[in-house]
């Protein structure tokens, strides 16, 4: 259960950052918000891929949670 829920985090990871790249590139108000310079660039990349992973780790708890309650519920 401990490899797949690492695998699950770090696919769910990968994802929303993904999602939330394209979210950037596609509004207008937030793709006006454009940085110029590396360090802005590497600030904005290092923002995205930090709340890909908490958005990913909080989904991975509730799914694995909610099938260990599934689980005990269920009698064994």
């Amino acid at each position: 259960m401990m490899k797949a829920s690492i695998a699950l985090v770090v696919v769910l990871t990968v994802l929303i950052a993904m999602g939330l790249r394209w979210r950037e590139e596609r509004l207008p108000q937030v793709a006006a918000q454009k940085r110029v310079g590396i360090l802005a660039r590497g600030k904005r990349s290092v923002d995205r891929w930090v709340t890909a992973a908490a958005i990913a780790v909080v989904l991975t708890l509730a799914i694995v949670g909610g099938l260990n309650w599934l689980r005990i519920w269920q009698g064994g």
